[in-house]
């Protein structure tokens, strides 16, 4: 079943149990897809995968910015999109599984200080694509190209 079957099969549940909030999360990922088709270029399995994490990432943003303002009701109902857009998501890499593909890339670049981070950042950027968040193996680089 295609991302877009699924979404359209999700939407009937959620609108048959009455679940508001899941029903508006889900529109939103079918919105988002039908804009990236709309463009007239191929959609890939990566494409879609990259437009959800961007939604996640505007969410999260937005939830803390009701924080921050102490409005809990918005960046609740920000956090439960957040969580039914997850689902959709491939499973994200522990920061173990990272930190063990990230030494496999240095070991293979030959990096050995800070300045070789670009290196390092572009391999695993096209390794981890849809898997890890930027920031943290952006983070993880930087502590491990770090010199004690």
């Amino acid at each position: 079943m295609s991302l877009e079957e699924k979404i359209n099969t999700d939407i009937k549940t959620a609108m048959l149990a009455k679940d508001q909030g899941k029903l508006d999360a889900v529109r939103g990922i079918k919105a988002a897809l039908l804009l990236l088709k709309s463009s007239g270029k191929p959609v890939t399995e990566d494409d879609e995968i990259k437009t959800m994490q961007k939604m996640v990432k505007q969410r999260q943003e937005a939830a803390d910015i009701y924080a921050t303002q102490n409005r809990k009701d918005l960046a609740d109902v920000e956090l439960q999109q957040i969580e039914v857009i997850q689902a959709y998501l491939p499973a994200q890499m522990t920061e173990a599984d990272i930190k063990a593909a990230l030494q496999q890339i240095i070991t293979q670049v030959g990096a050995t200080s800070p300045a070789d981070m670009g290196k390092v950042m572009g391999l695993a950027t096209k390794q981890f694509s849809g898997k890890a968040d930027g920031k943290v193996v952006s983070g993880l680089v930087k502590e491990m190209l770090h010199p004690l």
